[in-house]
């Protein structure tokens, strides 16, 4: 009997050597250390793959569009969320600096008119492109949910372009918003405390959270978001009140600030003075596509949280922001300006309160916005690491950033956008009005690139969907406003663009300026444009990348197993025999 033989016979099953084997049904209890526990969690997902770099497809091309689609489709994310978390992220995942902080310059620089009339024009752009992402990501919950769509139904350059411009815009957008909170701490504390105290405070505490995982991040934006909720909610209420004389002085305040000093400033340069601000305040909606790699029934949940970004907008900007134009005019010297920064860390909402005579409450709201622009940075770490982690899937990015441990966690992704978050502290420098402004341009315009992509990738899928022979009704979920409501959206953004270039060019008051000034200036509002063009060129020319033909775009990987006809034609008649009120809440809600 040779060696071979022998092993094969000590392993048989014997009841004398079966000792340590669980019965049948029961798992065996090592009782590992939780320190052993913890170290494993972070070792690499077995089914977890890193692509390699440069592979040439089966056209011949350097880049392989349909490995991409592949790896995309098949990551190990954690798929742990669930309609709750994604509800409350459609809901409150983007309330923060940009609404509570940013909208004060937005009304110092446009007034309130500009300031009604941009954020609805944002907000209508937005719904369109909401609903385009939610069609591609209930029928593809791909990982990188934005760059992979564009990599598909566009050109791999522009999805190289688009993966890397979202990726910066929220790596950069974790140490503004800290910044944003040290500024509203300082409400309290003044200049007596190093804001890097604070700024270490909030760094170490968002990023704890995102060591938790998808779950920690949900549950840790479940419970921001309800906060969010209710304090805004409180706040429309309470400027109802204030507004029509229910204060403590009990003056009646109406729309004088319209008339005195007035409903515009600085004209329609004013107006789209406003428009990266908006976008800025709106850029984190679109993380409910992005989550939805990691959500465990994407064709329920998904149309729910989608459908509800309308009450949102219209809710929560627009109702706030008419009464945040009632209460505070544009000529009041706290808000935050480009070209002062006195009382730097004032929100036109605390003012408002303020300005009534009401004391505590002007705490408790500011209280809310630092609890506000930290669950932002939670989502920046969230967003950021799960984009970095697909452009490595796709070949478009270091594979080390592919790394993804046992636990679901994209960990190297995680602690690049950690380390990053170091920026913050130049919060306690000299310099942190300036180094606001320069993240917020960074980001701003960013997000304007991304949703007209979002538009421009949904217009080439329903192209190639009708061409290649399938109907709307193989879809589980149709954006409400269709191809004519992308095209309201790509237009837009489009839009948004030229009058952005303008406002860049010849800023505010740029008459009195200097050439360097004027250079500042034209960078600050529009240094996202040269970025993403000078990215789109480099990849294009070194990979040499295909534009995406309607007719052979891949339309199958990806797909989820949950989409299939039998479960959507029974979840259609059951809708039908709903009674018409149900219906008409579930078409909006």
């Amino acid at each position: 009997m040779d060696y071979s033989e022998k092993a094969a016979r000590s392993s048989d099953y014997s009841p004398s050597g079966s000792g340590d084997l669980p019965i049948y049904g029961h798992s065996l209890n090592r009782h590992r250390p939780w320190t052993t526990r913890l170290v494993d969690s972070f070792k690499k997902d077995p089914n977890a793959h890193a692509t390699p770099s440069g592979a040439v497809g089966a056209d011949g091309r350097v880049y392989d569009v349909e490995e991409a689609a592949q790896n995309t489709a098949n990551s190990p994310l954690a798929r742990h969320l669930k309609g709750r978390h994604l509800q409350m992220i459609a809901i409150g995942g983007s309330i923060g600096s940009g609404l509570f902080i940013g909208s004060g310059s937005a009304l110092a620089n446009g007034g309130p008119a500009s300031l009604l009339l941009a954020y609805c024009i944002i907000g209508i752009m937005l719904y369109c492109t909401v609903h385009a992402l939610g069609e591609l990501a209930v029928l593809f919950p791909v990982a990188g949910s934005f760059s992979a769509y564009s990599t598909r139904f566009l050109d791999p350059a522009w999805g190289f372009a688009m993966g890397w411009n979202y990726a910066m815009q929220w790596l950069v957008v974790l140490p503004l918003e800290i910044v944003a909170a040290t500024l509203t701490i300082q409400y309290w504390a003044g200049t007596t405390i190093n804001p890097d105290a604070f700024v270490a405070v909030f760094l170490v505490l968002i990023v704890v959270i995102n060591l938790f995982g998808v779950k920690g991040y949900g549950e840790a934006e479940f419970v921001f978001a309800i906060i969010k909720v209710v304090a805004v909610v409180g706040w429309i209420i309470l400027g109802i009140i204030l507004n029509i004389g229910g204060g403590p002085d009990g003056t009646y305040v109406g729309g004088k600030y319209w008339h005195d000093p007035g409903a515009f400033n600085n004209g329609f340069k004013g107006l789209c003075s406003v428009f990266v601000t908006a976008a800025f305040a709106f850029a984190g909606t679109e993380l409910v596509g992005l989550a939805a790699a990691e959500t465990a029934n994407p064709r329920k949940s998904l149309p729910t949280a989608i459908k509800q970004v309308f009450w949102r907008i219209t809710l929560f900007y627009i109702v706030s922001l008419i009464l945040v134009g009632l209460l505070v005019p544009y000529t009041e010297t706290s808000l935050l300006r480009m070209e002062t920064t006195v009382d730097a860390k004032a929100s036109p909402f605390v003012i408002a309160i303020a300005k009534a005579g009401i004391t505590g409450l002007p705490s408790v709201m500011n209280a809310v916005i630092m609890i506000a622009v930290l669950s932002v940075g939670n989502s920046s770490i969230y967003g950021s690491s799960r984009t970095l982690a697909a452009l490595a899937e796709q070949n478009q990015a270091p594979k080390i950033l592919a790394y993804i441990d046992r636990k679901g966690r994209p960990i190297v992704a995680i602690g690049v956008a950690s380390v990053l978050g170091l920026l913050a502290f130049m919060a306690g420098s000299k310099f942190q009005t300036d180094a606001f402004y320069w993240m917020l341009a960074l980001s701003g315009l960013s997000s304007i690139f991304t949703w007209g992509s979002i538009c421009l990738s949904h217009i080439r899928f329903r192209s190639a969907w009708k061409k290649q022979g399938h109907t709307l009704d193989e879809l589980a979920f149709r954006s409400q406003p269709g191809v004519l409501g992308s095209w309201v959206g790509f237009l837009i953004n489009c839009l948004v663009l030229v009058t952005q270039f303008w406002t860049a060019v010849w800023p505010i008051g740029w008459r009195g300026d200097d050439s360097k000034k004027i250079a500042v200036t034209f960078f600050q509002a529009y240094l996202a444009a040269p970025v993403v063009i000078i990215m789109y060129i480099v990849y294009k020319f070194l990979k040499k990348t295909p534009f995406m033909r309607s007719h052979n775009m891949d339309l199958h990987t990806g797909i989820r197993d949950l989409n299939v006809a039998e479960l959507i034609a029974e979840e259609r008649a059951e809708r039908k025999s709903w009674p018409r009120y149900k219906r008409t809440y579930k078409y909006f809600c």
